[in-house]
């Protein structure tokens, strides 16, 4: 050996990799995970204005795979993605529909825009949620074991706070067809009217579905990768082995918080819609009040509707986002490994 020879090794952390290079990863994964997803959510959408067209002012949830989305309808948009014209006979059929008569690109349609807050949204949870695990783990001594537990819990309540603003600005400017140009103007006139805290209105149906989520899914997720691993007398977890634990606490935990979920998006839609008629949002029931409605309306069984598409949707996102993500952390710690023995020659 010879020292370093005047090289820098890379500063890493417990998990080997910098906090970057664990961004960088996350960001690979977002944006497979929604070219892989987003297809599902526009012919589903789609078949929804098939069956009841949306007039204006009408609100639906668009979802990238990342996070969920509020698009309003707007006047004179007869040329909306959403809004043209096709007779499909189920999703399969729509599917081969699209792309014959629109193009494949049309699978995609809406996505850009969405990005623009899932990506980072996603960034900061999935690093904040390795660096919370890590230093967790070291801190919780016997119960090191629970640490995704509470990791995801947090690290999905940052990411959660800060994207919430961001998307009701985001539906706001979209109803009022406000470009980012007038985006200052677009916040001082929430705030005049409603307050600051009006930019975080639907944070606490947000964080009832997806804190638990979170939990629960990091929570499996470690558990499960740690039995695969054990069971098949690896150390390092398979790309197979994260998508497999991915997909299965993915499925765990979007059916357990089902009922969060349907309160949520009927939430999320009302807002939306009454921000397209220039209304307060401080009108929108809250999300106890909610919950009573569906159930008084259709029992109890209301807060489970949707139970097959959500599975459908939440477990292949959890098991590409994961996957990718794990493979990406590998290849840069390999590399700074790497890095690191040249440097030591």
């Amino acid at each position: 050996m010879s020292g370093n020879s005047g090289k820098n090794p890379v500063p890493v952390d417990t998990n080997g990799i910098t906090p970057f290079q664990q961004m960088l990863a996350s960001c690979s994964g977002a944006l497979l995970t929604s070219l892989f997803v987003t297809p599902l959510d526009v012919v589903k959408i789609r078949l929804q204005a098939q069956k009841s067209p949306f007039p204006k002012g009408k609100c639906f949830v668009y979802c990238n795979g990342l996070m969920d989305h509020t698009c309003v309808c707007t006047n004179g948009n007869s040329k909306a993605w959403y809004k043209a014209p096709g007779h499909f006979n189920g999703t399969l059929d729509a599917f081969i529909k699209i792309v014959r008569r629109e193009g494949i690109k049309s699978l995609w349609s809406g996505l850009p825009p969405t990005l623009i807050m899932a990506v980072p949204a996603t960034v900061i949870y999935f690093t904040c949620y390795d660096q919370l695990r890590a230093a967790l783990r070291v801190r919780m001594g016997s119960h090191a074991e629970e640490a995704p537990l509470l990791a995801g819990a947090l690290a999905r309540v940052g990411s959660v706070t800060v994207i919430s603003p961001l998307e009701l600005i985001r539906t706001k400017m979209q109803s009022q067809r406000s470009s980012y140009r007038e985006l200052s103007e677009v916040i001082h006139s929430a705030v005049r009217n409603e307050g600051w805290r009006s930019l975080w209105r639907g944070w606490g149906p947000t964080l009832l579905r997806d804190v638990p989520f979170s939990a629960m899914y990091w929570y499996n997720y470690e558990k499960g990768k740690a039995w695969l691993c054990k069971h098949n007398n690896i150390r390092e977890p398979t790309f197979a082995i994260t998508f497999i634990s991915g997909a299965v606490s993915g499925s765990i935990a979007s059916i357990v918080t089902l009922p969060f979920d349907v309160v949520k998006t009927r939430r999320q839609v009302e807002i939306g819609e009454l921000q397209a008629m220039n209304l307060s949002s401080k009108a929108s029931s809250s999300t106890l009040s909610v919950m009573t409605k569906i159930v008084a309306e259709n029992g109890v069984g209301g807060l489970f509707v949707g139970f097959l598409p959500r599975v459908i949707k939440v477990a292949p996102a959890c098991a590409i986002m994961i996957s990718c993500y794990e493979f990406g952390k590998a290849f840069f710690r390999k590399h700074n490994q790497e890095r690191l023995l040249t440097s030591n020659t």
